[in-house]
């Protein structure tokens, strides 16, 4: 966020907020740079698109979440099999939180279908990030398969992020984590 002006990261954070909370295509130029109190010149300086600014939004979330969820991990310790299952306790906080509405990565890839857009790579790194450390996880953790276990995880993730914002399930990521901790009891190698 240092390499924008004072301007160009107020329109990150309300571009941030407005974009998860309202949707990116239902959230035009106008409003987001009304909203940043700045110009339209400022969002094209900075950014030079909304699509840019979109993919700047999502960097900054997976910077953010990827530090977030790494020092948790650091912080509770434990096992390789005890952090693993933590991931799943450190969404689940997420989910309590006021105005959880899915996984903003999920969310962007379904309003934004277009594989060339420039989020588009930043949505692919995350959740690709995401499954790498399930499976770093599963591997230390002498899980038989942690590839496909990281798969799989990843999966119980996104589905437990589906089901907040299908029925407002907030407990939907406690129970994948406990779909997950009966798969690692039947994948010790």
């Amino acid at each position: 966020m240092e390499k924008y002006s004072p301007g160009g990261r107020r329109l990150l954070e309300v571009a941030t907020e407005v974009f998860y909370a309202e949707g990116i295509r239902a959230t035009g130029v106008d409003a987001l740079v009304e909203r940043a109190g700045v110009s339209k010149p400022t969002l094209y300086a900075q950014f030079g698109s909304k699509e840019n600014l979109v993919a700047a939004v999502l960097e900054w979330r997976r910077a953010v979440r990827q530090a977030g969820l790494t020092e948790f991990l650091v912080e509770n310790g434990g096992s390789a099999q005890e952090r693993l299952l933590a991931v799943f306790d450190w969404l689940a906080r997420g989910h309590r939180s006021e105005g959880f509405r899915g996984c903003p990565f999920t969310n962007a890839a379904v309003e934004l279908p277009d594989p060339d857009h420039p989020a588009r790579k930043v949505i692919s790194d995350y959740k690709g990030w995401l499954r790498q450390r399930l499976t770093e996880l599963a591997e230390q953790a002498g899980l038989a398969d942690p590839e496909e276990l990281g798969y799989a995880f990843l999966l119980l993730i996104d589905g437990a992020n589906a089901r907040v914002v299908v029925d407002g399930d907030r407990s939907a990521m406690l129970r994948a984590k406990a779909a997950a901790a009966r798969m690692i009891g039947g994948a010790h190698g």
